[in-house]
This record gives C-alpha cells, structure tokens and sequence, in this order.
C-alpha cells in the first residue's frame, strides 16, 4: 500500500513538474524579437476585489515571461491606479525575468477611489515621455496597456488621446462589460487586436493574442540592409553574441530559383527560407555586426537569413528581404553645363569607367545640318564641342560602348547663344537749327531693330527725354525738336538682349 501511495506521488510530481516546464516554455519567436517601453495600467481600486487583483497580475506574469528585459530589449513599468495613483516599478527597475516576476507577486493593491485621470498624468509626464530620469527611451515605440474592471473610469478620454498624439500605442483589457463605447475611444486602432473584453477567470485565453498585439507594435529590426548597389549589399545586426562563444551564419539567396550568384569562397545549398533556391553561406565571428554580400544580381529580390549560433544561449533567426538596384547605363542622365555663342559643354553620368569603352558623340544643327562626330575616353563624363553656330539649336547624341557590346544612346538638344555685336558707327548731320540726321552702321549679324533714344543735356525734367524703337532695315532717321546739345544714342537689339551702343551729342550753330 505504502509502494503504490508513494508511485501515485511521484507521478503526480511529474505531471505537476512537466506543466511548470511547460508555463516557462518561450513561445517561438518572441525572446528575441522586440524593443520597446510597455506600461502597464493597473486598476487595484476598491472596485477591484483581491481576487481579481490576483487574477490580474497572474495574467501580466504569464504575459511577460517570455519577453528578453533590460536596454537594447523590452521594459516594463507598473503603474497603479487608486485614491493616490502609485508607480510600483519603471522602466529602468528590471532588467532580468526573476526580479520582474518576484515584483508581480509582491505587488498589493492600493484600494481607495479610481484616480484613473491621474495615473495617466503620471503615466504620461513621469514614466512615458523621453528624457525625464527613467522615462521611455527616444526613438523606440511605447505602449500603455489598461487593465480595468470598467467600473467608473473617469473622464479619460481626453488624457488618453493626447498619449496616442504623442505616439504611445494604447490597449485595454477589461474584466468587465461596462462602459464599451469609452473603451472603444481611447484605444489604438484596430480594435480587433488592442481591445479585449473577458471575464476575470478566463483571462489565460488572450494571453497569446495580446502578446502577440504588444510584439507587433515593439517587434525589433534586428537585421538591417543598406548599402545596397546592383551586385551587393551590407547586413547589420544587433551583436546579440557579445561576449558570449559562438558564431553567426548568414543565409542569403534569391527568392525564385535562379542560378547561384558567385561571391567569395562562400559555400552554397538549399535552403527553405529562400523557397527551397540556391543560397550562399558566410560564416561572421561572434563579436562582429556586419557581414557585405557580395555576387549578386541587378534588380532581383533576396532573403538573408541571421542565424546566431551559440551553446550558451538560445536566439530566434532574424530574416530580412531586399532588392538589388537595377543595372543603370551610362549615360542615363545629360545636361548642358555651359553655353556660348560658338560653343556648348555637355556632361553625362553616371560614370561607368570599369564598363564603359568610350563615348561616342553626334552632333549636327538642326532642322538639316552637318553632322559631325568626337569621341571621349569612357573616365570622362563631359566635353566641349567648339566652332558652332551663334543662336542654332542642336541635337546632340551620346552613345556609349560598352566591353560587352552593349549600347546605350541619350539625346538632348543644346543651343548656342545669340552673338550681339556692337554697333560699329554712328554719324549725326545737323539739319537746321533743331534737327538732326542720324545715321549708323552694325559691324556684323542681324539685329532683330534698332533702339534710338534723344534728350537735353542740360534738363533730365519730364519730357526731355525719348525713345524710339527702330525696324532691322533701318540704318538712318531724322530726328526734330531737338533740345540744345542734344545726347543720341542708337543701341542695336537682339533676340537674346541689346548690344553695345553708341552715342553722339548734336551741336546746332546759332543762327543756322
């Protein structure tokens, strides 16, 4: 009797043995997956009875058991709400699961009124706000989660919305069927997943969806592309293995089935976090972050798989999508730098010396011009194609040759500037004793008129001065009521401006 007493304990021991075991089983995914401050709002008014109290904080002991604590992880804070709202930890207090866990079970209710407003001012200006002295960390999401019976909850919509205008995602849990529509209001969209409704003794069954609600919201980029160009890429990681024995591989290949890009020396397989493909394999030491693949393919999608290998701890493997840039051809982009009235500079990019021959250049004035050629060695990106024609429109080809027998052709049109010479003589004849025969003479080109303007040198009053604008084929005028020593000058205009002028004072002889 006393043999089959003490099997039945010990099986019994057994049974209770393996169901702890299975309590403090991570769930798969979550120890190293998030960063993030996560306040809990806790009701332990007098409305709360100390059963409910310690239904509730079991709950948020199940909740956060998984979660990796401490800075560069996930913080917890405690806030509780009563006659006088009291901060039972912050975020800077626990660091490790076993001092978080022994705070929870030593946590006693405060009793009292539901100062639900006043906990979220201290919630609000003491714990979730970055900078102040054990306040939320900059830059990192934060998430107040509301566990409430729902009995009298204040007028808390308005503090609640002020916290989700500062970013700070809000949850609820209530214990409770009353005040729904209030609840509905201060929550963080979608409601679905960050507003829960159930009864006190079942609170284990929400256990994973609000975990995995906080994980969304906090869930970490650990595994970081930049430096991405058409063949390669850099990886970096959090240095989860410091100071710690092991190794990282790195997986990465291309998401359809392609032939294997090559890549230094790094070993290849199959993998099925790249859909069963071909990948590469890099092998980085413990205390490094960074890891360059190299050997890919222009505008293809890869998977890179993080898979932190140690014997003395256990972490998730952190994957991470990207895109190669597409292959760009030279020239993809031309530009007219300068422009003269005999000349233009043209530039390219971008500048592929390593595939790129040569550039070869075409250019003729339009609509029917010559069509004349250069070539340019393929480390220049600009030239200056010279003895053009003043004010002409040209268009101008750059084709450039690649090794590989590619070729890819840019046009741009580039126009001269309009030449402006100066008028080159001007006479005056006096005719009588207040008239004037002006004549001149442009040295070359064809202005599009002339500008002719006249006044007294010795007044600049109202009157004394005029102007006149001249047709191309006028090359003489004569000008009357002129004022004594009258000041002409006659200014050649162009398309793009006016030239240079000229000007002469008309002397009448007294008497004449």
């Amino acid at each position: 009797m006393l043999e089959r007493h003490a099997c039945l304990t010990w099986m019994l021991l057994c049974v209770l043995v393996r169901q702890a075991s299975g309590q403090n089983h991570a769930p798969e995914g979550v120890l190293n997956c998030c960063e993030g401050d996560v306040l809990f709002l806790l009701d332990s008014s007098g409305s709360v009875s100390s059963y409910e109290h310690s239904r509730m904080l079991t709950f948020l002991s199940e909740l956060l058991q998984p979660f990796s604590l401490g800075e560069g992880q996930v913080r917890v804070g405690l806030l509780q709400v009563g006659s006088q709202p009291r901060l039972e930890f912050g975020f800077d207090t626990h660091g490790t699961q076993s001092g978080l866990q022994e705070s929870l079970r030593n946590t006693k209710p405060l009793r009292g009124d539901t100062k639900t407003v006043e906990a979220l001012k201290i919630a609000k200006e003491r714990v979730l706000r970055p900078g102040v002295p054990g306040g939320a960390r900059e830059g990192l999401p934060r998430v107040l989660v509301w566990l409430t019976d729902g009995v009298n909850p204040g007028d808390v919509m308005g503090p609640m919305a002020e916290l989700q205008q500062e970013g700070i995602a809000v949850l609820v849990v209530s214990t409770g069927h009353s005040n729904y529509l209030v609840m509905r209001e201060v929550v963080t969209p979608p409601l679905e997943n960050h507003l829960y409704f159930v009864d006190i003794d079942d609170m284990s069954i929400i256990t994973d969806d609000l975990r995995d609600a906080i994980i969304e919201i906090i869930r970490a980029e650990r595994i970081n592309i930049h430096d991405i160009s058409t063949n390669s890429a850099t990886v970096q990681w959090r240095p989860v293995l410091s100071g710690l024995r092991g190794y990282y591989e790195v997986r990465f290949g291309p998401l359809v089935t392609q032939v294997p890009g090559g890549g230094g020396g790094a070993e290849t397989g199959t993998s099925p976090s790249t859909g069963g493909s071909q990948y590469q394999r890099l092998v980085q030491p413990a205390d490094s972050s960074t890891a360059r693949l190299t050997g890919l393919k222009p505008d293809t999608t890869y998977t890179v798989t993080l898979i932190p290998e140690s014997n003395e701890h256990s972490f998730n493997a952190l994957t991470a999508t990207f895109t190669t840039k597409p292959e760009v051809l030279s020239p993809s982009v031309v530009t007219v730098t300068e422009s003269g009235a005999t000349s233009v500079r043209l530039s390219w990019g971008p500048l592929q010396p390593q595939t790129v021959t040569s550039y070869y250049i075409e250019y003729s004035a339009l609509p029917r011009g010559e069509l004349r050629t250069a070539t340019v060695h393929r480390t220049q990106n600009s030239t200056l194609l010279t003895d053009l024609q003043p004010g002409t429109t040209y268009l101008v080809t750059i084709t450039a040759r690649y090794a590989s027998g590619k070729g890819k052709a840019m046009s741009v049109k580039a126009c001269t500037e309009e030449e402006t010479p100066a008028l080159a003589d001007l006479q005056l004849t006096t005719v009588g004793s207040d008239a004037v025969q002006v004549n001149w003479k442009v040295s070359e080109g064809g202005p599009s008129g002339y500008l002719l303007t006249w006044e007294g040198q010795q007044s600049s009053a109202t009157g004394q001065r005029s102007t006149v604008y001249l047709p191309p084929d006028s090359q003489t005028t004569r000008l009357t009521n002129l004022p004594p020593s009258a000041r002409v000058c006659v200014s050649p205009i162009y398309h793009t401006g006016r030239g240079d002028g000229l000007c002469c004072t008309a002397n009448f002889h007294p008497g004449a």
